[in-house]
């Protein structure tokens, strides 16, 4: 037993971190062995670092605190005294089927702090809590989420993570009321900067999508974070990736990520590179700019189609009004070729990044936005039923936004 950090509050152990590191890691290679040749089970994630409290920051208490303070007592309990005697518990996050995810304080900083718990005594759940170690350990960048410490017992593991309270990127450009393609500029270079440093270090996140893009703080000057490395898997190198088109040192093959989101060869199940996380952003562009999507359907075969034939367009508010270079980088991204595809380090020095849109409109796009994701929310929970869903092995299904696929395409799952 014991502790560790990477950037550790007061007080934790280095040795006790690379204890954990090492030992999960060991165990998840011999349990499965290489990490993508074969497809894994299904494993189910909550969310990570949301804010848990509204956007204005104010608690309103209502009839459910009482139900929420017996929560927290709740899971309180579940956790090492040795983890409470240095945090104080104060909110249920998020939860998955071998997770959960809670807001604590530093006892002794009161700085506040993300708690992931991972059961680990199943080997599914020791699998899916060494891969995510052995990404988060490796990472340091300020546009991506931080391992702080973590806590290894016999039945669980507790990472301290980075909490960021900034919301989801499309909450923020929701909630801004004046929004341009200057304001897209500026999040997507921060994107582009921490899976840019992902990918050099081969990296390949293959969840990239606005849920998983949060803002550390709610300040109008607060860093965008590349968060939910549940997914994520790393290469033999990075080196090279960013610096060819062609040239991608490592393949990955397991299909897995959010249908919307997927690459056009993870669909057709041919080895691939990070450059999927590439078209990912392509899409999470095209939706910061219109509020759409690029490809979407009820039906999942005729999505998949569209995908892999590249079918989408430009058409309907606001498209008329965002500049050619918008839509150039957009364009260039969702390539189906993923040799042609812009590269982190290339989409970076785009000229409509580099300048920040400076010869675009300034017009104020948040109306058309906010108008296209209210209405797409609003198809999405009409167009819920049963039939649409899958079970899965944690016994959960969904059909809502953000779903991720299984076998065959349920929420947030990978096969």
């Amino acid at each position: 037993m014991g502790c560790g950090n990477s950037k550790a509050p007061p007080g934790a152990s280095e040795k006790g971190y690379v204890s954990v590191v090492r030992s999960l890691v060991a165990f998840s290679k011999k349990a499965r062995g290489d990490d993508d040749d074969e497809p894994r089970k299904e494993k189910q994630r909550g969310l990570w670092f949301k804010n848990p409290q509204p956007a204005s920051g104010v608690h309103q208490p209502t009839a459910r605190d009482g139900g929420h303070r017996d929560k927290v007592a709740k899971y309180k309990d579940k956790f090492d005294p040795r983890v409470t005697a240095r945090y104080d518990i104060k909110a249920l996050i998020g939860r998955g089927s071998f997770s959960r995810v809670v807001r604590v304080e530093h006892r002794a900083t009161r700085q506040p702090f993300a708690i992931k718990m991972m059961e680990v005594e199943a080997p599914e759940g020791r699998e899916v809590c060494a891969a995510e170690l052995a990404v988060l350990q490796r990472v340091s960048h300020s546009n991506v989420i931080q391992l702080m410490e973590v806590f290894q017992f016999p039945q669980r593991v507790y990472m301290v993570l980075e909490l960021a309270t900034g919301g989801e990127l499309l909450d923020r450009v929701v909630s801004r009321g004046h929004y341009t393609e200057r304001d897209a500029t500026r999040a997507l270079q921060m994107v582009l900067a921490g899976v840019g440093y992902l990918h050099n270090l081969g990296i390949t996140h293959r969840d990239l999508k606005p849920e998983n893009l949060l803002y550390y703080h709610p300040g109008a000057d607060s860093r965008l974070l590349v968060t939910d490395f549940g997914l994520a898997t790393s290469g033999s190198t990075g080196a090279g990736s960013e610096e060819s088109g062609s040239d991608r040192t490592w393949s990955l093959r397991t299909t897995c990520g959010t249908p919307e989101y997927l690459a056009p060869e993870v669909l057709l199940r041919k080895p691939y590179s990070c450059a999927v996380d590439m078209w990912a952003i392509g899409v999470i562009a095209y939706i910061v700019l219109s509020g759409s999507m690029p490809f979407e359907d009820d039906s999942r075969t005729r999505l998949y189609r569209s995908i892999v034939r590249g079918k989408y367009s430009f058409h309907g508010d606001p498209w008329p009004s965002v500049s050619n270079r918008a839509k150039d980088f957009i364009q260039q991204l969702l390539r189906l070729d993923p040799a042609t595809r812009l590269t982190a380090d290339r989409a970076i020095h785009h000229p409509w990044v580099v300048t920040m849109a400076a010869s675009s409109s300034m017009r104020n796009l948040h109306r058309s936005i906010s108008q296209n994701l209210m209405r797409q929310r609003a198809s999405r929970s009409s167009s819920r039923c049963p039939s649409r869903t899958t079970a899965s092995a944690g016994g959960s299904s969904s059909a809502g936004p953000g779903r991720q696929i299984s076998f065959f395409f349920t929420h947030r799952h990978q096969i």
